[in-house]
């Protein structure tokens, strides 16, 4: 059961240990957040960044929070009768009706609801990525309220909230689509909308903090145990495979693109091999309820030397100015992994089965429909939402801001104080 699979709500009786297993799951997601893509954002921007981009992570937390309750989750995940194939329903608006004692399947509802806003609250945190180090902090805001009601919310309830998508047994189990193609397409279009930093591409931008940048990464690693192995939304074997796959994804992944930079320059480098790590924990996100060991392997190992050959391409050759790698690492790997579920799920390649009636070829057909209306559907969105947002109240800092660095010019504060 994928991470979104609407849950009948009515009488049943909970399930003490698959309650205690979505607990825990949404700690994890959350922790992935604050505290994990912080600390790896921050590292890898420059010092007088550093705080603008942990506030933008950590603001947008409570913002998505408060439009969870607002209406989101309804629209996301409820019935929403004649127009059920494209949008979800009002009958969970600021949770009404919704008590301790509400449950769903065997879960509470509440939990339910709490495990599936931290994918909401992670998922307009990666666009940050896109724009860091040069967009107003009154935009991001505006921006992320925006694309998370018109883009994110439609795409989840298409794919896991009963809608269209799901009706053609579309494959997507923790989020390929919804969280990673959607937000890497976002990421894109943004940086394409702000145009680059200034001295981008001549002068050089490298991390400031690396150990910054490593911590977060090791919290990406395990607080993506509760994004993957969540979505089974059971303490059972199958929770237990998606965590298998999902640790070998990801291992494979750094270890690819580590040897490519080793072969390369001659050195292995640490951004390399945590960056690779992202790049496998993304592709395998799709598949990881779906596929083997082996296939994960395989899956992970495509992501890093793919996944690096697109930041190669979109910031040497296109000349883009994505900050952060969100497009060449979530959305490039969030797509490939997606398509690859069709292949991988397959019995023949150590999969755990196709769904009814579907082949490979048919499967690949649908995967790679959702794919493209994900990416359209968010790329629209995403990009009259910025030209609509600067025409009312601008998007991008002055000039001398963006020199003097976002943490003084946008919040009065530095990340660190040198004369202490």
């Amino acid at each position: 059961m994928s991470a979104g699979l609407p849950l009948p709500a009515g009488a049943a009786e909970l399930d003490s240990g698959n309650t205690a297993w979505m607990l825990t799951s949404t700690a994890l997601v959350l922790f992935m957040n604050i505290p994990g893509l912080s600390l790896f954002y921050g590292g890898l921007v420059r010092g007088k960044n550093v705080l603008s981009v942990l506030m933008q992570c950590f603001a947008l937390t409570g913002l998505v929070s408060l439009l969870w309750i607002a209406g989101v989750y309804s629209v996301a995940f409820t019935d929403g009768g004649a127009w059920d194939g494209w949008i979800g329903g009002a009958s969970r608006v600021f949770f009404a009706g919704l008590g301790r004692d509400s449950v769903s399947s065997n879960l509470p509802e509440t939990v339910f609801i709490m495990y599936q806003l931290t994918f909401a609250i992670i998922s307009p945190a990666l666009i940050v990525g896109g724009f860091a180090e040069r967009m107003k902090f009154s935009a991001t805001l505006w921006f992320c309220v925006l694309w998370l009601v018109f883009s994110y919310t439609p795409v989840c309830h298409w794919a896991w909230g009963g809608g269209w998508l799901a009706d053609k047994s579309f494959l997507d189990f923790a989020g390929g689509t919804v969280v990673h193609v959607n937000a890497g397409i976002a990421s894109l279009v943004a940086a394409l909308v702000l145009g680059r930093r200034k001295g981008f591409p001549q002068v050089a931008m490298p991390p400031h903090n690396l150990t910054m940048t490593v911590t977060g990464a090791g919290m990406l690693w395990v607080g993506w145990f509760g994004f993957n192995a969540g979505s089974a939304l059971a303490a059972n074997g199958a929770a237990g495979m998606t965590m298998l796959v999902t640790h070998m994804g990801a291992a494979a992944g750094a270890m690819v693109w580590m040897a490519i930079e080793w072969v390369r320059y001659g050195k292995p480098s640490v951004l390399g091999i945590v960056t690779g790590m992202v790049a496998g924990l993304g592709t395998i996100t799709p598949a990881s309820g779906y596929v083997g060991p082996l296939g994960a392997v395989f899956i992970g190992a495509l992501a890093g030397g793919v996944c690096y050959a697109a930041t190669l391409t979109v910031k040497r050759v296109w000349k883009i100015d994505d900050s952060l790698d969100v497009f060449p690492v979530h959305g490039v790997g969030g797509a490939m992994g997606t398509i690859l579920t069709a292949v991988f799920a397959a019995p023949s390649w150590g999969g755990m089965g196709l769904p009814d009636g579907a082949t490979i070829l048919s499967q690949l057909g649908v995967q790679v429909l959702g794919v493209v209306v994900t990416a359209l559907w968010s790329g629209a969105v995403s990009y009259g939402a910025l030209k609509l947002l600067d025409c009312v109240i601008g998007l991008r800092v002055a000039e001398d801001e963006e020199v003097q660095g976002l943490d003084i010019a946008l919040h009065e504060e530095v990340g660190y104080n040198l004369r202490s």
